[in-house]
């Protein structure tokens, strides 16, 4: 079984293109923070590149921006490539089937409006975590991705 779930934060405007055969595409990063911190109490994100095609590129390249939170689901798909000085260069990307708005646009125009995010410093329940890298910090709850909620 090949298949990914990821929360994250889209870490640049995705742009759309399309092949020499006119099948449109973009490719973006999400930034997801991992579950627990660092040495220096800080969590630390993995910057995930994934791929998506067709209707689901068009959307995503309209109505998606820098910072947006998105849901996605897919696979990782594995490629390589010569580069310029004749190395060879391997790719991971997830593959994109399914993905999800997480927050409603209201919600995103005032995240973008907003200088100061969730003040993690204030709040003795939470621990403390580099809100600038956090793409979680507006919520202050953890995130649970449960297949329970489906029975």
């Amino acid at each position: 079984m090949n298949k990914v779930v990821l929360v994250g934060r889209l870490t640049a405007k995705p742009e759309l293109r399309y092949t020499p055969q006119n099948t449109a595409y973009t490719r973006f990063s999400v930034a997801v923070n991992r579950t627990f911190t660092n040495a220096d109490g800080k969590r630390d994100a993995d910057f995930i590149n994934v791929v998506a095609w067709r209707k689901q590129a068009e959307t995503i390249s309209k109505y998606f921006d820098k910072g947006n939170l998105i849901a996605l689901e897919g696979r990782l798909q594995t490629g390589s490539y010569d580069d310029k000085d004749g190395n060879k260069r391997y790719t991971v990307d997830v593959a994109l089937d399914n993905f999800e708005f997480v927050e409603s646009k209201a919600s995103r125009e005032s995240s973008a409006n907003t200088s100061t995010p969730y003040d993690y410093q204030n709040d003795n329940s939470m621990p403390e975590v580099n809100v600038e890298n956090d793409p979680f910090a507006e919520f202050g709850d953890s995130v649970s991705i449960d297949d329970n909620f489906l029975e």
